[in-house]
């Protein structure tokens, strides 16, 4: 508890502890006898009623003294409606009319609903207050002369060294120049599980270092940085508001002077018409404005949607507002860019066919024997396609072996390894040559190797699927999502498989980025009109995404590895780039909205039926509380469920 929440907890145990001795004695009759001798009473016997509301008075006034000032000063400042000056004018007419317990009662209650309140946005609040301590409030910066200065992250300028200790933040985005270590990313990913860094390697800032100092090179200004660019997503995100949210708001700025207004009416007119004593009246009009108070509405609604976003962030998905949550629970296409976010980006050696010449000549490792003279003959190339093949060879290859290399445009490498002539490329390259070979059908690009004019075998070089991609889809689909589509500017042969591997419903292919947007115009145009049609969202991470996440219902970026671009024009970022996250936080989504919804349909159907019994005087002070308070507890209680991440 805070200390504000703790002194509020005290008044009301203080105001409850002499509330129900009053009671106790009113209730055995000797609080008559104390308030005549309190006061003298008069031999009316007004005196011991006046003295018995004075009594009840002191710990009303303990507990509810913030509200009555509250409610001056909001009448001060033109702010008259609202849920302080509702319970001020119910209590004192409550303890006009003589109902000086029950008048007591309505504002410790009250004050317990606040408290109730308070204590569980903070909770809601925990999952995000941690994201926002992530801001480092400090960089140490290395000087040319070897001298650490301890200055502010806004203060160091991309290209400057600094030095990370062990245990503390990294401040800036950079790169690793020395050292090797182990982050926590907990904080921005929700992953437990470390991360190894060593030089070379790229670090965002928001992340703690393991047990090892490093030397980064920082890369980014302060406020370009990953965790400037995140708490200014947090900190904006209460600001796009949820339709529902909107809706509330609008409904609670008219409902309390409607509700205020007809509670004068029912205190005056009948009496004035009937000719009745004012006394029941103004009690059926205390109850109506007791129970009239929007709070259950006015509190539970953003706390729901607010222990939404704090669910997700626990697993390390940033929503920018609950606005984008609603749209998120409403959505039922899925569209995804392939490259970087269904399939890893990266060419790999996904399989390795030798010929019968080559399995003749190695018997037990044929395959090796392919990868040795591909890695050979690649060992002078830096694209990429050579790389993957070094990579898979899993050593460095021996030059001496190597001599006359030339890359014929278009076609491949021709190259001498072992005083062999090596042909390594496509189908043109060999045919050119008059060597016969079998000519592979699998996607990606593929490699022909021939040795002294004899076909050795192909090796097909992919990119290969992320680890995760099916499990994901599945978990969308059973989390709701009808329709998944995949868009790619790669070619069709490639998009294809991809497809197929995943058991993605649709997929279109040699896309450039406008035909992309025209794609998912096309989508949002299927999925209908209004507010009840289905929402589309787009899952990208690199620049050419950022126009389609910004004309998708639902933009999700990967925070990782996307581009600032793409993280700006998105609605949601998974901070992890595991996009296995989306259907937890669509279930997340809906789950909130589900909930905020029995909030409201709960709130006002127990409000208008109490409304309506206190009006017609079939309803007493404690129905009016429960009415009031005991509304707000359930659906703050129902809300708080928002914080619960469902499983799969």
């Amino acid at each position: 508890m805070t200390k504000k929440q703790k002194r509020l907890r005290n008044r009301i145990l203080v105001s409850a502890a002499l509330f129900f001795v009053l009671i106790i004695l009113d209730k055995t009759g000797k609080l008559d006898m104390l308030s005549a001798d309190v006061l003298s009473a008069a031999s009316d016997g007004a005196g011991p009623a006046w003295a018995k509301g004075f009594l009840y008075l002191v710990p009303y006034l303990i507990v509810g003294y913030d509200i009555l000032l509250k409610a001056f000063k909001n009448i001060r400042n033109g702010q008259v409606f609202d849920e302080c000056f509702l319970m001020m004018v119910a209590t004192a007419a409550a303890f006009a009319i003589g109902e000086n317990a029950e008048a007591c009662a309505v504002m410790l209650f009250y004050q317990i609903g606040e408290l109730f309140q308070s204590c569980a946005v903070g909770r809601s609040r925990q999952s995000i207050a941690d994201m926002m301590s992530i801001a480092p409030e400090s960089a140490n910066l290395e000087a040319e002369d070897g001298t650490v200065d301890e200055v502010d992250p806004d203060e160091v300028e991309p290209g400057s060294v600094i030095l990370i200790r062990p245990g503390e933040r990294i401040p800036l985005d950079g790169e690793v120049i020395e050292g090797e270590s182990f982050l926590d990313t907990a904080a921005l990913t929700g992953e437990s599980l470390p991360r190894r860094v060593k030089p070379g390697d790229q670090v965002i800032s928001g992340c703690l270092n393991g047990d090892t100092a490093l030397r980064v090179r920082t890369t980014k200004a302060y406020e370009d940085s990953t965790v400037a660019k995140i708490l200014e997503l947090v900190e904006t995100a209460s600001e796009k508001k949820a339709r529902l949210e909107n809706f509330i708001t609008r409904f609670a700025r008219w409902y309390t002077p409607a509700v205020t207004v007809c509670a004068a009416l029912l205190a005056l007119i009948p009496p004035l018409l009937l000719g009745q004593p004012f006394g029941g009246w103004v009690k059926r009009a205390c109850i109506f404005l007791i129970v009239s108070c929007p709070c259950a509405l006015v509190i539970s609604v953003p706390l729901g949607f607010f222990g939404g976003i704090g669910a997700a962030s626990k697993i390390g998905v940033l929503v920018k507002g609950s606005s984008f949550l609603e749209s998120l629970a409403e959505m039922t296409t899925i569209v995804f860019d392939k490259t970087g976010t269904l399939t890893r980006g990266e060419f790999r050696v996904t399989k390795v066919r030798p010929s019968e010449k080559a399995v003749r000549l190695a018997p037990e490792n044929a395959a090796d024997l392919l990868l040795d003279l591909a890695a050979h003959g690649e060992a002078l190339s830096t694209h990429p396609i050579a790389r993957s093949v070094r990579e898979a060879y899993g050593k460095e290859p021996s030059l001496d072996r190597v001599s006359e290399v030339k890359e014929v445009a278009g076609r491949g490498i021709r190259a001498l390894v072992d005083g062999k002539q090596l042909l390594i490329g496509s189908t043109l390259h060999l045919s050119g040559e008059g060597i016969s070979f079998a000519e592979e059908t699998d996607p990606g690009t593929v490699l022909y190797i021939s040795l002294d004019g004899e076909y050795m075998g192909s090796i097909v070089i992919s990119d290969t699927i992320k680890e995760g991609a099916a499990e994901a889809l599945r978990s969308m689909k059973k989390a709701g999502i009808t329709k998944t589509v995949m868009l790619t500017g790669d070619r069709k042969k490639e998009a294809a498989a991809v497809a197929e591997a995943l058991g993605i419903d649709e997929y279109h292919s040699e896309l450039l980025p406008a035909d992309k947007v025209a794609r998912v115009e096309k989508l949002l145009a299927e999925a209908g009109s209004g507010e009840s049609r289905g929402k589309v969202g787009f899952v990208g991470d690199g620049l050419n995404d950022a126009p389609v996440l910004m004309r998708a219902d639902v933009g999700i970026a990967m925070g990782s590895l996307g581009s600032d671009a793409a993280i700006e024009a998105a609605d949601i970022v998974l901070m992890d780039d595991d996009i296995r996250k989306i259907g937890s936080v669509v279930r997340i989504s809906r789950k909130t909205l589900g909930i905020v919804r029995q909030n409201v349909v709960f709130a006002l159907a127990v409000k208008f039926a109490v409304l309506l019994l206190g009006a017609f005087g079939l309803a007493n002070m404690w129905e009016a509380v429960f009415g009031d308070v005991g509304v707000t507890v359930i659906a703050i209680l129902n809300s708080m469920r928002a914080l619960e991440i469902p499983r799969d």
